[in-house]
């Protein structure tokens, strides 16, 4: 009875293998093939008279062509730009973080001081954004060290988009200012509460 019961079962293997593999080689025409199904004798259709093309290239991996292209050109401008190109709002910040978080802490630390789980394991430390020289480098700067890499870090053009490049120089801007915010500019309530906890730690 159980070498029955596994002669089915083996069978029944061989079948599901035999249905796959028909699905690998399903009937099809080989590029600029010949057909009996038209006229002509030819499998590739011509164009519709007057259709115009709009996939092709980087665009082919849309519906139409025209949203690739409109995001190349958004990400074309961002690379070109000189300084962070977007209003700076807590959703382009939530993206440079997250970014910010899966590229860069390892190295650079949660808070930016060159002090990262990585370079405690013997990789040598980038310098912290909170020297002088980094807090008063221009965006730009920012941006072309992600893109290209500087000295021993890589570079990471093609690994992250442009716009995220921009949100990650936006995120560093906002980790500088939390080291050295001026106490005299923050709002009165944040100035209360700053005093208050100062005053509980005495």
């Amino acid at each position: 009875m159980k070498a029955i019961l596994f002669l089915v079962l083996l069978l029944g293997l061989c079948a599901c293998e035999r249905a796959m593999q028909n699905m690998y080689d399903q009937p099809k025409y080989k590029t600029m093939g010949k057909s009996e199904l038209f006229a002509d004798g030819a499998s590739a259709r011509t164009p519709p008279a007057g259709s115009v093309p709009q996939s092709t290239g980087a665009f082919a991996g849309t519906s139409s062509g025209r949203l690739g292209e409109e995001n190349l050109r958004r990400e074309a401008e961002a690379a070109d730009a000189q300084a962070i190109p977007y209003p700076v709002t807590q959703q382009l910040l939530a993206r440079g973080r997250e970014r910010y978080g899966i590229y860069c802490m390892p190295c650079h630390s949660p808070v930016g001081d060159g002090d990262g789980w990585i370079t405690r394991r013997g990789f040598p430390h980038p310098p912290s954004y909170h020297i002088d020289r980094l807090r008063q480098a221009p965006d730009r700067h920012l941006f072309d060290v992600i893109t290209n890499g500087y000295g021993i870090m890589y570079p990471y053009a093609d690994r992250v988009d442009p716009s995220d490049r921009w949100a990650i120089v936006a995120y560093i801007r906002t980790l500088q200012l939390s080291q050295n915010a001026v106490v005299s500019t923050l709002p009165a309530d944040m100035q209360s509460q700053l005093a208050a906890r100062r005053g509980g730690q005495r």
